[in-house]
């Protein structure tokens, strides 16, 4: 299996000068499906923007199938390594119009099948490509997100608290969504803070707390047998949480 992403000792700072994450090293294989997860203000979603180099470590190095990351164009770095936020940012115009997004950048279009291809592909209907983007609600807003990273065709997808603000139906669909696109072969990296879900849709977790991942490994045996009592402690609190608001 290849490696795709290789993370060795990061350190990135907040404007005070204090760690938010503390030397961080891992890898990214080819194909997997990493759900991470941890308290708040443990660092994941800063994680995911170095990733992205939505942001620069302050130390450390990162590579992309081997290259050093700063040796990579960033729109193209971007373009192999997609991120879909929480909130999906609709720009003014059409779906088609969001989806040209991406591939304009790089003086590219698409065909007529390739976004009725994309569309299929996150469970859209052909004619909604004509809607204006802003007017659609919550769940086909994060489709639509989907569907414009897809466009890129990026090795990497990058997932941040995606089905945070919807409701639980179309919370369900976003996650079938995503087990068909890690089926398709899409390597994916999942932060949420449902742990119901980080189980279910899983094949490895890793488990981030005070800028570090203390614990990472196949999401099955995290779960039911994790080694550090931070992590037993987080998984046993957000369960209990998660059955009262149920």
């Amino acid at each position: 299996m290849e490696t795709l992403i290789s993370i060795e000792h990061i350190v990135k700072k907040n404007k005070q000068g204090t760690p938010i994450l503390s030397d961080i090293s891992a890898k990214i294989m080819d194909g997997e499906l990493i759900t991470i997860i941890g308290p708040s203000g443990s660092g994941k979603s800063t994680f995911l923007s170095l990733i992205n180099r939505m942001a620069d470590p302050d130390s450390g190095s990162l590579y992309f199938r081997g290259t050093p990351y700063h040796e990579i164009d960033v729109l193209q770095l971007r373009r192999k390594i997609g991120i879909v936020f929480q909130l999906p940012t609709m720009l003014p115009g059409t779906v088609r119009d969001n989806l040209f997004i991406g591939p304009a950048l790089f003086r590219e279009s698409l065909s007529e099948a390739e976004i009725d291809e994309l569309l299929d592909g996150v469970g859209l209907p052909p004619s909604i490509k004509e809607q204006n983007a802003r007017s659609l609600s919550g769940g086909q807003k994060q489709r639509v997100s989907l569907a414009r990273t897809l466009a890129n065709r990026p090795d990497v997808l990058l997932l941040d608290e995606v089905t945070a603000s919807l409701d639980p139906h179309s919370t369900e669909d976003i996650e079938n969504l995503i087990e068909k696109i890690h089926q398709s072969g899409k390597t994916i990296l999942w932060v949420t803070h449902n742990l119901s879900q980080a189980k279910k849709a899983g094949q490895f977790t890793w488990v981030f707390a005070n800028g570090k991942i203390i614990e990472q490994g196949r999401t099955i045996e995290i779960f039911s047998a994790p080694k550090q009592t931070i992590t037993k402690e987080f998984i046993e609190t957000s369960f209990a949480k998660e059955s009262i608001l149920s």
